[in-house]
């Protein structure tokens, strides 16, 4: 995988930690550095750590599944967008008004932001790819699209976040079609 690809794919993932920040900074009333930071730090980190283990997982069978490998990233990556594109056009859910700002909540936001991940991680061990530059760029521009949709979200800018998710949803489509048109073409 490119570097561009990687460039691209990074705030794909990250599309949905960020519309959760959004949302989630629409709720903060006090300590707002402090939590948008803690949240930052959780959100960036399961980024990073899931598309880790996802590698590996799916490194220990890419041996097995080499003639069809191409097929499975584009199915993961495809169909992870298009949940993400889905979820961007379904209605509100008055709950996201009660999010408690509790470590418990925001450890499992973090883990459910980053499943896609996990599945994108499964993606990779089926490409080329630097897995540490790929984890660091996921990591750290999930860290810094958490600081900013948490900002966002707290100074009233909700409405961003489910053109975030479209986005981020569009591009994991478009990169999984270029993989499967780049193995298929050559």
């Amino acid at each position: 995988m490119s570097i561009l690809q990687l460039l691209l794919l990074a705030p794909g993932v990250s599309a949905d930690a960020f519309a959760v920040a959004l949302v989630q900074g629409t709720t903060i009333r006090e300590h707002v550095s402090r939590r948008l930071l803690h949240m930052a730090v959780i959100f960036g980190g399961f980024q990073a750590l899931m598309p880790l283990i996802g590698w590996a997982l799916g490194s220990s069978v890419a041996g097995l599944i080499t003639e069809f490998d191409h097929w499975i990233a584009f199915v993961l990556l495809g169909g992870i967008g298009l949940m993400m594109a889905m979820d961007a056009v379904k209605p509100d859910d008055d709950e996201d008004e009660k999010s408690a700002w509790g470590g418990r909540t925001v450890l499992a936001l973090g883990v459910a932001t980053s499943i896609d991940a996990l599945a994108v991680g499964i993606g990779f061990a089926m490409v080329p790819i630097n897995i540490v530059l790929a984890i660091a760029l996921i990591g750290v521009t999930t860290f810094l699209a958490t600081l900013a949709g948490g900002w966002l979200g707290q100074h009233g800018g909700r409405k961003l976040g489910r053109p975030a998710t479209m986005v981020g949803g569009l591009i994991l489509i478009a990169i999984g079609v270029n993989i499967l048109i780049d193995h298929l073409g050559g």
